[in-house]
């Protein structure tokens, strides 16, 4: 079970500490600068949609039932709320790279990873009551789609 949830969470987290790709090393020209907020709100959009529909395509998945769905809501509001949270840290970073000192990145950083770490508990605690909720059929179906999963994979190499 723990491997489940570890793998649930790493499905979502993964993902999402990339998702605003790679930080530019050079400030927007000022003619662009009025571009920028609406470039962020369209990342935040994309961002927002694609986590939706990965949100959809585990409930499918894992073939949520409709005695299941307070349950499933718990979880899918966690991974919003992690998603929320680490771009918030990884927003707070990437406004303060022009001008931050190693001291300052490191920080910002231990932030994301902690913003990561946190949202890896308050979704295992969500994702727990759903999964014991399901029946043994349904487990496995679970444990089957974490499994497909890159990371599961590497987590069984290292073993």
């Amino acid at each position: 079970m723990k491997k489940l949830a570890i793998t649930l969470i790493s499905t979502l987290l993964v993902g999402t500490a990339f998702a605003k790709g790679p930080e530019l090393d050079v400030a927007p020209p000022k003619a662009m600068a009025a571009d920028t907020t609406s470039d962020t709100e369209k990342m935040t959009t994309t961002r927002d949609a694609k986590n939706e529909k990965h949100i959809k395509e585990l409930h499918a998945k894992l073939k949520i039932t409709a005695a299941e769905e307070n349950l499933w809501s718990a979880v899918a509001q966690a991974m919003r709320d992690s998603v929320a949270e680490i771009d918030k840290a990884v927003d707070k970073r990437a406004s303060m790279m022009h001008g931050a000192s190693a001291v300052e990145d490191l920080s910002a950083y231990a932030d994301i990873a902690q913003a990561h770490a946190d949202s890896v508990k308050k979704l295992s605690i969500a994702f727990v009551p759903l999964y014991k909720a399901m029946p043994d059929a349904q487990k496995k179906v679970a444990d089957e789609v974490f499994m497909q999963r890159d990371h599961g994979k590497m987590m069984m190499r290292a073993k």
